[in-house]
């Protein structure tokens, strides 16, 4: 079956993923750091026999995380299915993942449950209606723990009240070659949100992702977050097109959008950095209509070509030079160019 990420949505030039999720907790049990291993792992067979029950219409996959290899672990983070903090440290922890992988949940994290929606482009309302469906499948047979004053009750209290954090990832190489990411970072967070790299807190933005989120969560509704975070990234979307305009009119901006296909489509040898530098400028130029190149096929290079994914996909330990090479011959192949 075809993952979730291959497809172009709305908004697709600019807004390369939507996000939903939710965190959620048992009534009758406490917070998985406070859990045994023992307890950890039934709370799993509870939440995973609710998801997997008769007529629930998602055809879930049950993962335990220590049945994993390192590289398998770590590349479902890089595929932004788990969070790096789960990939990291996996004892007692599963996961459930439906075939596209549009959908999963992280059992025993920070909390309990940590559902998931991914939808391709700008999607949010969508994104929210198939995890609030799920969710509620959840709660009817597993009760969460919730306050009627305070909300969802999360061990972290950043997470209290709606327990729902939304987020887009963004292309912005024009922004951020034209030095104006920082003050749109600072402007963004004075509304509730923030600026971010693709996997979260402490990265790096490599290859001009941002990842857009709510940071605000109690006290406000999931309806008010979503139409929030709509409107600032409706901005974002549109300044991005202006900046890619006028930086793409000059020559020597141009030519290093074209400079960067000849790379990819020749080189032997291509780093994780590397390619991810190039295949940005690729990409603003296929989406400025410059470069004859579906963006689909190159947002499923920008998943597939990371480190721990060409490891798990070759089912070893490679070293960084033989990623490189795999990486370069993965991406000519794909790019059309073979001698």
């Amino acid at each position: 079956m075809e993952k979730w990420y291959i497809e172009k949505g709305d908004q697709g030039d600019i807004v390369l993923s939507t996000r939903i999720r939710l965190a959620r907790n048992l009534r009758e049990y406490p917070f998985p750091s406070k859990l045994s291993l023992e307890d950890r792992r039934a709370v799993n067979e509870l939440i995973k026999d609710a998801a997997m029950a008769e007529g629930n219409p998602e055809k879930f996959s049950y993962i335990e995380m220590d049945a994993l290899t390192r590289p398998q672990a770590v590349s479902l983070a890089e595929r932004h299915l788990v969070s790096p903090e789960f990939a990291s440290s996996v004892e007692g922890r599963a996961l459930l993942l439906t075939p596209d992988e549009s959908v999963s949940i992280m059992l025993c994290e920070e909390d309990h449950i940590r559902l998931q929606v991914m939808k391709a482009g700008l999607a949010l309302n969508e994104a929210f209606e198939a995890a609030d469906a799920i969710d509620s499948k959840l709660d009817a047979k597993l009760k969460y723990a919730f306050d009627e004053r305070i909300g969802y009750l999360t061990q972290c209290p950043t997470n209290l009240g709606t327990a729902m954090r939304a987020s887009l990832m963004l292309h912005l190489p024009a922004l951020t070659r034209l030095g104006h990411i920082s003050r749109l970072s600072t402007s963004v967070s004075k509304l509730g949100m923030t600026m971010r790299g693709a996997y979260g807190e402490g990265s790096e933005p490599k290859g001009d992702i941002y990842q857009l989120s709510n940071q605000i969560t109690l006290g406000i509704t999931e309806a008010a977050a979503l139409e929030n975070l709509n409107s600032i990234a409706a901005q974002l979307v549109g300044r991005e097109r202006e900046a890619a305009k006028l930086m793409l009119e000059k020559p020597e901006s141009a030519d290093k959008v074209w400079r960067a296909l000849g790379v990819l489509q020749t080189a032997r040898l291509l780093s994780g950095d590397e390619f991810m530098e190039l295949i940005s400028l690729v990409r603003l130029g296929a989406a400025n209509g410059m470069i004859d190149i579906e963006l689909e096929k190159l947002n499923e290079l920008i998943v597939s070509m990371q480190p721990a994914t060409l490891n798990a996909r070759e089912e070893q330990n490679l070293t960084p030079s033989q990623r490189d090479s795999l990486r370069a011959l993965a991406v000519r192949e794909v790019l059309g160019i073979r001698f």
